[in-house]
């Protein structure tokens, strides 16, 4: 079997030893004589892969005692939610950073939740970016504020992100793990799975157990992120194999080295970025300054052009370039497990066909 370049945005390519691992052990988990899919998870099988993802996950993540690693059903939509339903009391104001598609929805949905202040809005600009420190209209007292640490479907990253009074609130699905940052410049972070940790379905959620009380007592349980601390994420069943995978990538990335991850993160996009600033005939769609590292977003001098492009790649093997349906163009999305040889291919590729094309 031949595997193809998958730039998709999500859910994205995984590792390809963790792959393999999991196939090896699909039927028979580590002797059991069952899958880790049958696997009971107040069983002792399961529980030693929980424990171990959440240990890794708070390695890898330099969580103090303060903080809660969390497995949450539902992605980071359920988040957009849970998040204001937590941390949002009656007469407060949360803060959110309108940087783009995401950060809007979370900000409307937590706009049917309480009250919401626009702190910045640059989600309709192009070329897209996210917005300057000190473009940030921020509430004395704010309950929290919220931004997207990098848009997927525009391709902007936040590269510093801001100090604020009131506890930071991050959506980090698409570029979590993918370079260091410190945690505890952060309230609550969460991230779905399916871009650099796992398979969809599945948040990754750590928050500052303090935090976690605010939540009304009239907020049912299973919405609660207390209650998935006291339980340790094991409330109901939990998604059993997507955080067995979970935990397969966590050592995957403990043994490469976060460090060394962000470098061939930053080498990949650049390979890409490099013929985006080289010609003319590509053109990137966010500012310079703001160029994300995992999804890289481009236009070419016409939509047959790319329709072309989308189309000659897949047939090469590249597959899941096409851009988002709402802003159309082309979107190279290189996670952390993206390889090397699938850039340096792309960049061969884009080469020539703008040698036949430009």
């Amino acid at each position: 079997m031949a595997r193809v370049y998958n730039f998709n945005a999500g859910p994205a390519v995984l590792p390809l030893e963790v792959l393999q691992e999991a196939q090896s052990e699909l039927l028979d988990f580590k002797g059991s004589g069952m899958s880790i899919l049958e696997s009971s998870h107040r069983g002792k099988e399961y529980d030693q892969v929980h424990t171990e993802a959440v240990a890794n996950y708070r390695q890898l993540l330099g969580c103090s005692d303060d903080y809660a690693v969390l497995f949450v059903a539902g992605g980071a939509s359920m988040q957009f939610a849970m998040a204001p339903l937590n941390l949002l009391g009656p007469g407060q104001v949360a803060d959110y950073i309108n940087s783009g598609a995401w950060a809007s929805k979370a900000l409307k949905e937590a706009a049917h939740i309480g009250k919401v202040h626009v702190a910045a809005d640059c989600s309709q600009e192009i070329p897209t970016r996210v917005p300057a420190l000190n473009e940030l209209k921020l509430t004395p007292g704010a309950a929290y504020v919220h931004l997207t640490s990098n848009e997927t479907i525009s391709g902007a990253q936040w590269k510093t992100f801001p100090l604020t009074d009131a506890p930071l609130v991050a959506d980090m699905s698409s570029d979590i793990l993918s370079r260091p940052f410190d945690l505890n410049q952060f309230g609550l972070i969460y991230a779905g799975a399916q871009k650099n940790l796992g398979p969809s379905g599945i948040a990754l959620v750590v928050i500052r157990k303090d935090l976690a009380e605010r939540a009304p007592a009239s907020l049912p349980a299973i919405l609660r992120y207390q209650t998935f601390i006291e339980e340790n994420s094991l409330y109901n069943t939990p998604p059993c194999f997507s955080i067995y995978l979970m935990m397969l990538v966590s050592r995957w990335i403990l043994k490469k080295g976060l460090s060394t991850l962000h470098r061939q993160n930053r080498e990949k996009a650049a390979l890409i970025y490099a013929l985006l600033d080289g010609g003319g005939f590509y053109k990137g769609t966010a500012r310079p300054e703001c160029r994300s590292d995992m999804n890289i977003t481009f236009r070419l001098p016409s939509e047959a052009l790319e329709e072309t492009f989308v189309k000659e790649a897949s047939k090469a093997g590249l597959k899941g370039l096409k851009g988002h349906r709402s802003v159309s163009g082309i979107r190279a999305s290189i996670y952390n497990a993206f390889p090397l040889e699938g850039v340096q291919t792309l960049a061969a590729f884009m080469k020539e066909f703008e040698r036949k094309n430009g």
